[in-house]
């Protein structure tokens, strides 16, 4: 069985739908409470046992290269001050030296296209995983074990060569939104639909941000067929693989945000924001106040 201990996290895209705020800060880096998108999904992966984290950047991503870097004069600063709670969410979460690539995704191509600039960081013999950051996961606290965990966990007991994918449910007119899946028994997947109309979906299960692929899917998406969007689909490349090996899906049951939009962003905040003990009673008070 191929090991999982790779995550490609696609984080080149342009977050047009925050403008002006993404105009010169990644999307990624917009916080939820007081912790950027992009920390919760790393600590994220790394909870479910991931080693080696590879981000696939484009222009004005810098922001995320430092954020997971050390900030020698903040940190010099706060010790001087033994400031200790402040200096352990500046450095205490850090990964290891040698642990992070980032690589250049040089043309908004697309999902598929963005996992394909990875394929040199992936051995041919390790399945590894994809996280799509702004489709946020809030843990229960009494769990644990977390959603990507126990992904990985269904992987390692399927049969060899196998990939898994997340999915969630949603009302049939959003089938256009989404790549929608047509499943069998025994979590089995058998088909794939990008962004189909209502009456065409085979299912109201969505893939939702969460993946373990085989290697063998840079075969697929470096023949770089256009597809919805005009853009190089994963969902497109997922579709011709799984005719001839074998994909599972999970059902997501955790509580799933979409930041993708303004909307969903905003929920997340309010959501975190109400788990933090420290600030929960402030949060409450204020949305008491403008509630009409």
């Amino acid at each position: 069985m191929r090991k999982v201990k790779t995550a490609i996290f696609p984080v080149g895209g342009l977050g047009t739908r925050f403008l002006p705020a993404t105009k010169s800060m990644p999307k990624e880096m917009l916080p939820i409470a007081n912790k950027p998108i992009i920390q919760y999904a790393f600590e994220e992966a790394r909870n479910a046992g991931i080693e080696k984290f590879i981000f696939v950047t484009g222009r004005n991503k810098n922001a995320i290269n430092n954020h997971f870097d050390h900030a020698y004069e903040l940190e010099s600063k706060l010790d001087e001050k033994n400031k200790s709670l402040e200096l352990k969410q500046v450095m205490g979460w850090m990964p290891e030296a040698g642990q992070l690539a980032f690589v250049r995704q040089q043309s908004p191509l697309g999902l598929g296209h963005a996992i394909w600039c990875a394929r040199n960081f992936i051995a041919k013999d390790e399945a590894f995983v994809v996280i799509l950051a702004d489709e946020m996961m809030m843990q229960s606290q009494n769990r644990e074990r977390n959603f990507l965990g126990e992904m990985i966990d269904l992987y390692y007991k399927k049969e060899e060569l196998a990939s898994v994918v997340a999915v969630d449910e949603i009302e049939m007119k959003d089938t256009n939104k989404y790549g929608i899946i047509k499943i069998a028994g025994d979590e089995k997947i058998t088909d794939m639909v990008e962004k189909p109309k209502t009456a065409d979906a085979p299912s109201n299960l969505a893939i939702t941000g969460r993946y373990i692929l085989q290697p063998e899917i840079f075969e697929y998406l470096s023949k770089f067929e256009i597809g919805s969007g005009g853009e190089i689909q994963l969902t497109d490349a997922m579709k011709a693989m799984c005719k001839k090996s074998p994909y599972y899906y999970k059902k997501i049951d955790e509580v799933r945000f979409d930041c993708g939009n303004v909307l969903g962003y905003l929920e997340a905040n309010l959501a975190f924001a109400l788990n933090d003990p420290a600030i929960n009673e402030g949060v409450k008070k204020i949305i008491k106040k403008y509630s009409v």
